[in-house]
């Protein structure tokens, strides 16, 4: 998490440098000088605080009839053409809006903007996920009485985002093929917390070697609750089962 892994600007510990001072008789001689470094964690309260205003964000969505996926993958996976092909595809019919996370530039933001969906930028600087009370900040740049289906591309990064809770209707994680079939087993986190595994680039599966019932049941030993799609933004393969189950999940939102 982040309190190990160095990245937050939110601070995850504190830091207590106690000095235990004896009786410095210095006779230019040095006797002894206690330096004790110790590290509390505070991230189980800082998580209870984004517990807290992830459920003011759920209740704030669901009084706004918004559907909301928190999107996560790690760096180069397609996570970012995986939404730009969504939110392309269905805009007519269930009109979108982005929040985009990233360390740094705001490219996908306007690679995402070609969709004709609104989207805003987080940009989170040394913090490697995004967090309830951010989220809550970028909604007030965003027309929501227009939107049906919001989409939070968190920060590409399988370990921290995890943590955090948005408010999201269902948390998606994002692998591609080329990836490797073990991902869901080297970062269980991420899946086990996830509703629904996106597996990208199905296009290219096969030139590089993917071997997709390995894959399957990796994700079903960590995850058995998902929902699994395989597909290609690329090529739009797969892609309407995609839209088929967001129309459905939608459909069913129970009424305020």
């Amino acid at each position: 998490m982040c309190t190990n892994c160095g990245c937050a600007v939110t601070p995850g510990t504190i830091e207590i440098h106690s000095h235990d001072d004896h009786d410095h008789t210095h006779d230019h001689e040095h006797l002894h000088h206690e330096h004790s470094h110790q590290t509390l964690t505070v991230h189980e309260a800082i998580l209870s605080k984004n517990e807290r205003l992830a459920e003011r964000n759920r209740g704030f969505f669901w009084g706004k009839g918004l559907f909301v996926l928190n999107v996560l993958s790690s760096p180069g996976s397609g996570k970012t053409a995986f939404i730009e092909r969504t939110l392309t595809d269905i805009n007519s019919r269930l009109p979108g809006a982005v929040i985009v996370g990233d360390l740094a530039t705001d490219n996908d933001a306007q690679r995402l903007r070609r969709s004709g969906a609104q989207v805003v930028q987080i940009t989170t600087g040394t913090v490697c996920h995004l967090e309830a009370d951010m989220v809550a900040k970028a909604l007030p740049e965003i027309n929501l009485d227009q939107v049906k289906l919001l989409i939070i591309e968190n920060v590409g990064n399988l370990v921290c985002p995890a943590a955090y809770d948005l408010g999201e209707n269902k948390r998606i994680a994002l692998l591609s093929v080329t990836e490797g079939e073990d991902k869901p087993l080297k970062y269980p986190t991420l899946f086990k917390t996830a509703d629904v595994v996106i597996i990208n680039k199905m296009d290219i599966a096969e030139a590089v070697g993917f071997d997709r019932e390995l894959a399957l049941t990796n994700i079903k030993k960590m995850v058995p609750q998902a929902q699994i799609f395989e597909v290609s933004a690329k090529t739009g393969q797969g892609m309407n089962e995609w839209y088929q189950f967001l129309e459905q999940q939608i459909l069913e939102m129970a009424p305020i």
